[in-house]
């Protein structure tokens, strides 16, 4: 593998304050990496600052060899990668169909529009049911498969994942996990901020633990799932 993301010194904070203050770690070509750590700690800092939501105030951040750091949404989704955002934020008043054009929108994927949505009805048959009913109107675990589809349009190479088990039932978190597992077979490359630690570290090939704003240990996904601190801190035991 080689690094596909790589983030280096990266700062970025709030009205003066710093949420992420010297961030740096690699994302391979074709792994799943987590980021780990309690509320605080500057995960979903650290992925809006990567898809262009944020604008960091300090540090790179290089994607396939290019630097976009400070680069708009639009430029990042262009480059290739797509953030699933906290809380889903499907548009509520419009319909399934709608919101997964929304997300075809860029110059490269809006020619395989069509393409792309057998894709995801296959992936996600209920959407195909519901394709004409408001995403408002969906139950959490649908506007969360909403959300992933509404990404997959965009034809991401890297696709970052913030909190997507938020909110769901225990046995639609399990069908999450073994999608992104299936998501990633396919060829892409995914970046999961997630707060279900022991799954994650399970599914993950390397993973890192973050603490105001630093990364503060690092390893394979099963080194960490067996280290005491990660035990202690996040597991329980």
């Amino acid at each position: 593998m080689s690094a596909l993301l790589s983030l280096r010194g990266l700062k970025a904070g709030y009205g003066g304050a710093l949420a992420v203050r010297d961030m740096s770690f690699d994302v391979d070509a074709g792994a799943i990496v987590a980021l780990v750590g309690a509320n605080g700690a500057g995960k979903s800092t650290t992925v809006q600052c990567i898809a262009g939501a944020i604008r960091p105030t300090g540090g790179a951040i290089q994607f396939d060899g290019r630097d976009i750091a400070g680069r708009d949404c639009a430029e990042v989704v262009e480059a290739g990668i797509t953030l699933v955002p906290e809380g889903r934020l499907v548009f509520p008043q419009m319909t399934v169909l709608d919101n997964l054009r929304m997300g075809a929108l860029n110059r490269r994927a809006a020619p395989n529009t069509a393409r792309n949505l057998e894709r995801v009805f296959g992936l996600f048959p209920r959407l195909g049911e519901r394709r004409s009913q408001l995403g408002g109107n969906m139950s959490g675990g649908e506007q969360q498969m909403l959300a992933i589809a509404r990404g997959l349009m965009a034809e991401p190479r890297l696709m970052i994942l913030d909190e997507p088990s938020l909110g769901l039932m225990p046995k639609l978190v399990g069908e999450l996990f073994a999608l992104i597992r299936s998501l990633n077979r396919e060829g892409i490359t995914i970046l999961l901020v997630e707060q279900n630690v022991r799954q994650t570290l399970q599914l993950a090939d390397r993973a890192y633990v973050l603490e105001k704003g630093n990364v503060v240990l690092a390893g394979t996904g099963q080194e960490l799932l067996h280290d005491p601190f990660v035990k202690t801190a996040f597991l329980g035991l």
